[in-house]
Parts: C-alpha cells; sequence; structure tokens
C-alpha cells in the first residue's frame, strides 16, 4: 500500500463574520463585507495549495465540544441548517458536506490504541457546529473534498491547560500514523484563533470596520509573539508557553486544536508562512500555513 503523506498543516480560523461578509449563496444573511484582511488570507491560503494534490481534509473544531473523550463524525454524509447561538444574525448556514468515514475510524482507532477515550459519532440528525462549517467553507468553499471532523475533548475544562496539551500531543500523534497508513493525502486544520477575548456589545452595523481592533494591547503582544514563533519555525517554543498563552490571552488554543495540529506535524521546524492577521470583535486571528509538501516527511 502507498505510504500516505500530511501535505499541509493550517491554522484556519472560524469566526462567523468571515462567512457573512463573503455573502456565499448557502448562508441567508447578507453583508456589506468587513474584515478584508482575513478574508484576503484565505484567498491566498487556497491559491497556495490550488496546485497541491490532497484526498482529505482533517479538521478539529473547539466548537464540538465533548466532555467525555474525543468523538469522530461516523457517517458518510451530513446535510442541515447550522445557526450560531450568539450570532444568528449573521449565520443561518445550509451546509451539505462529505464524512470520509474510514479514515475517521482509523484515526480513532489509532486514538484509541494510545490510550485516549473516543467514540465514533453516529447520530444521522447531529447538528454540524459553525467552527467545522466556517473554517471548511473558508478554506475549501466548493465542499469538493470529504472531511474528518473531529472534537474537542474539554479536558482544559475538567482538568488544566497541561493536562489537555497531553492529550492533544498523543491525539495528534495518532491523527499523524493513521494518515500515513491510510495511503492518503490529508491537509489538517486547526479551527481555532488566538487571542480570544471578545467585545461584550455588537455594532449597530456588525461589519461596521470603524468599530474593529483588538481587545488589548496586552491581547496584541501575545498574538505577536506566537506568529513570531511560527514565522521562525520555533514550534517547540510554543508548545512550551502554549499553557501560559492560553491563560494570560484567554486563547482559544484551551480547545486543544492548536497543539494538536503542531503534534500531526511532528513539531515542524521549519517555518510556517502568514497569509493573514486580523481581529474580529475583538479576537486575534492568524491563517497560517506549514507547507509540509516542501519538507520531506518527518525531516526535523
Amino acid at each position: 500500500m502507498t505510504r500516505g503523506e500530511i501535505v499541509a498543516g493550517c491554522l484556519a480560523p472560524h469566526p462567523p463574520h468571515l462567512v457573512y461578509a463573503e455573502n456565499p449563496p448557502q448562508n441567508e444573511p447578507t453583508a456589506e463585507g468587513g474584515w478584508e484582511q482575513l478574508r484576503w488570507g484565505y484567498e491566498r491560503l487556497r491559491d497556495s495549495l490550488s496546485d497541491i494534490d490532497y484526498d482529505v481534509i482533517v479538521v478539529l473544531s473547539p466548537h464540538w465540544q465533548t466532555y467525555v473523550g474525543t468523538h469522530f463524525l461516523g457517517l458518510p454524509h451530513f446535510k442541515n441548517l447550522s445557526v450560531d447561538p450568539v450570532f444568528p444574525n449573521l449565520f443561518r448556514y445550509n451546509y451539505d458536506l462529505n464524512i470520509d468515514v474510514d479514515l475517521s475510524k482509523q484515526i480513532c482507532d489509532k486514538a484509541k490504541d494510545a490510550g485516549l477515550t473516543v467514540k465514533m459519532m453516529n447520530n444521522p440528525d447531529f447538528r454540524i457546529d459553525y467552527g467545522t462549517i466556517t473554517t471548511g467553507h473558508m478554506f475549501n468553499p466548493k465542499w469538493d473534498k470529504p472531511m474528518v471532523v473531529i472534537s474537542s475533548n474539554r479536558s482544559s475544562a475538567y482538568y488544566s491547560v497541561d493536562v489537555m496539551q497531553e492529550m492533544m500531543m498523543e491525539l495528534g500523534k495518532a491523527t499523524r500514523d493513521a494518515i500515513l497508513d491510510s495511503g492518503k493525502k490529508a491537509v489538517v486544520l486547526a479551527s481555532n484563533s488566538l487571542s480570544h477575548r471578545h467585545f461584550t456589545t455588537e455594532s449597530e452595523v456588525p461589519e461596521d470596520m470603524s468599530k474593529e481592533h483588538i481587545t488589548s494591547h496586552a491581547m496584541h503582544l501575545w498574538d505577536m509573539r506566537m506568529i513570531e514563533y511560527m514565522r521562525t519555525g520555533q514550534s517547540q517554543r510554543i508548545i512550551d508557553e502554549m499553557p501560559e498563552f492560553t491563560e494570560q490571552a484567554i486563547a482559544e488554543s484551551d480547545g486543544g486544536g492548536f497543539t494538536w495540529l503542531l503534534s500531526t506535524l511532528d513539531i515542524p521546524t521549519y517555518p510556517a508562512i502568514l497569509h493573514g492577521y486580523g481581529t474580529i470583535i475583538g479576537t486575534g486571528n492568524a491563517i497560517v500555513e506549514w507547507p509540509v509538501y516542501k519538507h520531506k516527511e518527518g525531516e526535523k
């Protein structure tokens, strides 16, 4: 069997505002634009990978929250309406996505063998979370690739960020091993923002960019610190500082996706590509690509 391959890994944030501003036919509300720096960043990411062949998109979303283990979508097709519970005025999206059940099961089995608590999710009426949908749409608006969707095991809530990080490192290794054994080429996406302190009120016109800025200077400094590590290939420093970053910047890395991504990529030492950075309701969001296809698999 041909050995599988991770062709790229990406930090791919999911604020629903980005889909709202794009005005795709699947989303009911309409906007006058907004958050262009991030939307253009996603355009650059899509263009960067447009000539790269891959079979499947693997995504971990912090908004599919499970409190007893990690879950995996286990049916081949999901179609329904997803409404953001916080921003129903912005996001009412009719989704239609296909799942690579075989690879989902392979990752699930690898994670179980590693001692993690896991479960396949086989409810046909399950509503897909808006994090998965937003990242899926912004990364691949054609929806022409099957996905593997992984839940966020909220071990940081039950235990601590440090325990969560250890579990996500193991899940990342299991994900990587399963992809390599599958014979498939995959892109792995961590659907999460960086600093995550929100505004508490919404502008009368949500897409009014004169109102948009980072919540605080401290949040800005943390975001720039993490981005500099990414751009200079210092992934181990990110891992080392992840607990403090998560707590001090109220970062969405509390869902484990960022740690999982770096573990899946075997803690890359080469520079990542920053395609865009911007704020959404005060949160910091970076669109970042680790171009694994430019480096030998497993090379440090």
